[in-house]
């Protein structure tokens, strides 16, 4: 078939691409199915998954289901596993390296976002406070202002 003919199929990849691999595919697949799932499914998929042990699939699944809980804790985790699959030896998991470094890239972005929301909010909390303190202030002032002030201090007298 003529390179044009092919470039038109939808089937045949794209010129110098390798067909995508099927643990790839299967964790692509299972990302997917992850977007769509509640708080309760996601709780019931990390169970079900369990501890992942050196199998790079099942870490990458796992890493992709913490990813779901914001939770600094579940952050710290889904690095680590993505830092597993990354280093792992076996040929079989050359081709989830890239996706599993596109992963952490991410989550290390996600993880300085957070810690930027944090720093903000603790910033706001603190003006907040100061706000409220100076409020007092001014009132404890305006209170003793009246009662500096003696009644009847606008009437004008007669001498």
């Amino acid at each position: 078939m003529p390179p044009a003919l092919a470039a038109g199929n939808p089937d045949s990849p794209p010129a110098g691409d390798t067909p995508t691999p099927p643990a790839l595919e299967s964790v692509l697949a299972y990302a997917d199915r992850l977007r769509g799932l509640p708080a309760n499914g996601l709780a019931q998929e990390q169970a079900a998954l369990g501890e992942p042990g050196n199998l790079p699939v099942r870490q990458i699944q796992l890493a992709l289901v913490l990813m779901h809980s914001h939770q600094p804790a579940d952050t710290a985790r889904a690095l680590g596993l993505l830092q597993r699959v990354m280093a792992h030896p076996a040929p079989d998991s050359a081709p989830l390296k890239p996706l599993a470094r596109l992963l952490a890239a991410r989550l290390l972005d996600q993880r300085r976002l957070e810690d930027s929301v944090e720093r903000l909010s603790q910033q706001l909390r603190d003006s907040q406070r100061r706000i409220e303190v100076l409020n007092d202030r001014l009132e404890a002032m305006r209170a003793i202002e009246r009662s500096l002030t003696p009644r009847g201090a606008g009437r004008v007298t007669n001498p």
